[in-house]
């Protein structure tokens, strides 16, 4: 899958203002990642509800990894998050086989994880998924197929109808659009976040 390049010290900068407190930094990292992450959870779920479920988790542990100090190299930051997506789908996926032996052999069934301690915060999740829903259909359409079908551009302009030298522009807004609701979201229930001023933690 391709990666736009990011310019040297972007990765340290946004770590260092995460751990600062600034939700500002937090938004930029969902922009920067967001649609990477979901694709790939797309890509190996192939089921829409559950890339969101990944995604949101993904973030969720990224963040707290981050805050905790547990990152051990802001220059591969990428590598991190991509593979906790990894992760938490081969969770998801044995959390299901699990399900399927369970419906299978009532009385083999063994104590499931609970929901909370799959997808930790519902209310992270519920946010990133308002954010999604912000897209306009056609920035949800560009996105998908420059990240999870990896088409040219010209191939997304034959698609959509969209004026090949004008994707790049509509990607870039797309995301653009991930931070600004984000943002919103955030503003919006702050209250079910953590408390960054009062040292609060992601839970």
């Amino acid at each position: 899958m391709r990666e736009d390049k990011a310019p040297p010290g972007a990765d340290a900068d946004l770590v260092q203002s995460i751990q600062g407190g600034h939700t500002e930094a937090e938004a930029a990292l969902y922009e920067k990642y967001s649609a990477r992450v979901y694709y790939l959870a797309l890509r190996e779920s192939r089921c829409h509800a559950d890339a969101e479920d990944v995604r949101a988790e993904t973030f969720l542990r990224v963040l707290r990894a981050i805050r905790n100090n547990h990152v051990r190299s802001s220059a591969a930051l990428a590598s991190f998050i991509l593979s906790t997506a990894r992760n938490v789908l081969h969770e998801l996926f044995r959390r299901r086989q699990t399900e399927q032996r369970a419906a299978a052999d009532p009385a083999d069934e063994p104590a499931l994880p609970s929901q909370e301690e799959l997808f930790l915060d519902s209310g992270v999740r519920r946010a990133i998924q308002q954010t999604i829903l912000r897209l306009r259909p056609r920035e949800q359409d560009v996105l998908r197929m420059h990240y999870y079908e990896e088409l040219p551009k010209d191939e997304i302009a034959r698609r959509t109808g969209i004026a090949a030298e004008r994707i790049r522009l509509v990607k870039s807004r797309a995301l653009k659009r991930f931070r600004e609701a984000y943002l919103h979201v955030c503003a919006q229930n702050r209250g079910n976040y953590l408390d960054t001023k009062a040292g609060a933690k992601l839970t």
